[in-house]
């Protein structure tokens, strides 16, 4: 089987105060999609798209229930950074946006990363790596 392309999905419990975060961030929302339940948003050059929906909406459309994320993570996001002054930059525009700083910024290996979570708690780390 050919998979035609891939997404995330992930719940929220503020569709305003998501938006408003991700804006912050520098992230364009896809508007091609108008709704009350959810706002989408793409990520990087190949426009890897993460819709974020009500947490009552996707746990009804898809019968399941979503993790807590107080006590621990779905799946961690990587966004790629093109410098260590890159990183720290993100750090300061995460931290005013309203993001949780989880991990300061750290050198591992030849790279340089930092972790934060969004208001709803959904990880991501920031990375540098030389040649990627």
């Amino acid at each position: 089987m050919k998979t035609k392309q891939i997404w995330a999905n992930l719940p929220i419990s503020n569709l305003e105060r998501t938006t408003k975060f991700y804006e912050e961030l520098g992230f364009t929302a896809d508007n091609s999609v108008k709704s009350d339940q959810l706002i989408s948003f793409s990520f990087g050059e190949n426009n890897f798209i993460i819709n974020f929906f009500l947490k009552d909406i996707l746990e009804n459309n898809t019968k399941m229930k979503f993790s807590d994320l107080k006590t621990g993570n779905e799946i961690i996001f990587s966004l790629s950074a093109q410098s260590k002054e890159e990183v720290d930059e993100w750090v300061k525009v995460v931290e005013k946006a309203g993001g949780t700083i989880s991990a300061a910024p750290y050198i591992i290996e030849e790279g340089y990363t930092f972790g934060f979570t969004d208001p709803d708690g959904h990880a991501f780390n920031v990375l540098y790596w030389p040649g990627m």
